[in-house]
């Protein structure tokens, strides 16, 4: 591999001039990651809106490598739940990722195994440091503006999303009905 120079702009989370590979995730594919299953549905029913997109800034995952790139969360919420990504566990568990915020107003939510959640605020300027162990995802708290982070991790640290989307964390985080957010505990997990 050669040196790489990489365009991304720092209000979009845009990277069109790059071999960035651009994925979308729209409600209709991740919906069950969302407790309110029936207003997801209902939601649908009417539109499938993009709830986020990522730009992958194509770092081959080869030992050694660091992989980067941006999320870009939509405000949006399903019933009180705010738009989040669908969340992971990495390959090779005891991998740390490093987030920092570019734009607007979010949440990083981690869980590890044994239970212990972690949650942390984020605005333009924070950066987040996940732990390897920890599940992780972003959540938008703005009712009106995008949330787009900058990602670096291991490139051959691997996704595991299937854990995640099986049960969720045990946390949500929930508008709070005053224009703010409040975290509450998954009653998918009070049921399991």
């Amino acid at each position: 591999m050669t040196p790489k120079t990489t365009f991304f702009d720092l209000q979009t989370g845009f990277a069109p001039e790059t071999e960035s590979v651009s994925l979308k995730r729209s409600l209709s594919t991740i919906k069950s990651i969302f407790s309110n299953q029936e207003k997801a549905e209902e939601i649908l029913s009417s539109e499938d809106r993009l709830v986020y997109e990522f730009y992958d800034l194509g770092i081959p995952e080869k030992e050694g490598n660091i992989a980067y790139g941006t999320s870009i969360l939509y405000p949006g919420k399903v019933g009180d739940e705010f738009h989040m990504t669908k969340g992971h566990f990495h390959t090779i568990l005891d991998t740390g990722e490093v987030y920092y915020c570019l734009k607007g107003h979010g949440m990083m939510m981690m869980e590890n195994p044994e239970g212990d959640v972690e949650y942390r605020e984020m605005r333009a300027g924070h950066s987040v440091f996940v732990p390897g162990r920890y599940a992780h995802r972003t959540i938008n708290v703005s009712d009106t503006e995008v949330f787009v982070t900058f990602f670096a991790f291991r490139a051959d640290a691997g996704h595991d999303y299937g854990t995640v989307e099986s049960k969720g964390f045990r946390k949500l985080v929930v508008s709070d009905g005053q224009g703010g957010y409040k975290i509450i505990d998954n009653p998918k997990w009070n049921s399991i």
